[in-house]
């Protein structure tokens, strides 16, 4: 039987020791390597070609993002598995959809891990118990007044992203070569599909919900 080969990627020393002491143990699994710099993992990835990337999301200097987008676009057999410390639904699909395969949360024992790990590897995509309580828990509860970020549109995203970091209207239209009337329409749209009243609350959301956006 062919083993799983993984990659391990997190900037905090501790935390690849234990991940790595944790599957030394599984018989099917084989640790390639390890290592808590963004620039290197991608590098390594396009060198080892791992069946698994298990990517703490939470990396400085290089965000866990940028290397997801990296790994995919250098070594794209490779599957990702996000790991990460928020749990909130919108932060899981939206990872997803940038092309990660799994999302566990750090609060997740040792077997699901390894669950997550055999269910991509066999191609399919993992959530973790945590993520899914919530997302379950947010259906049920919804009154069709909680944000969602996957509502946005292509543009939208583009230009939360500017407010997100501070643009004003006038950046974002001569960054985007749009009108200061059509950054208008597409504030008032993301306000409203963001449930927000302004500019204010709506980075206060975005920091608390996607601090990796």
């Amino acid at each position: 039987m062919k083993k799983i080969s993984i990659l391990i990627v997190d900037d905090h020393r501790l935390i690849r020791e234990t991940w790595k002491a944790l599957l030394d143990t599984v018989d099917y699994i084989d640790i390639i390597g390890s290592c808590g710099d963004g620039q290197k993992a991608v590098k390594m990835a396009q060198l080892t070609k791992p069946d698994i990337v298990l990517l703490d999301i939470n990396m400085l200097p290089v965000s866990g993002v940028e290397v997801l987008k990296m790994i995919r676009k250098m070594s794209p057999l490779s599957k990702i598995i996000v790991v990460s410390m928020h749990s909130e639904p919108a932060y899981a699909r939206q990872l997803l959809r940038l092309g990660a395969k799994g999302f566990v949360t750090k609060n997740s024992p040792r077997d699901e891990l390894l669950d997550a790990i055999n269910e991509v590897s066999k191609g399919k995509t993992f959530i973790c118990r945590e993520v899914r309580n919530s997302l379950n828990a947010e259906i049920i509860n919804s009154d069709g007044d909680v944000p969602d970020i996957n509502r946005l549109s292509e543009r939208e995203l583009q230009i939360l992203s500017f407010l997100s970091a501070g643009g004003s209207s006038k950046d974002i239209a001569a960054e985007l070569t749009i009108s200061l009337k059509t950054v208008a329409v597409h504030r008032y749209n993301i306000f409203k599909k963001m449930k927000v009243k302004n500019t204010a609350a709506l980075i206060r959301y975005i920091n608390s919900h996607e601090p990796d956006w």
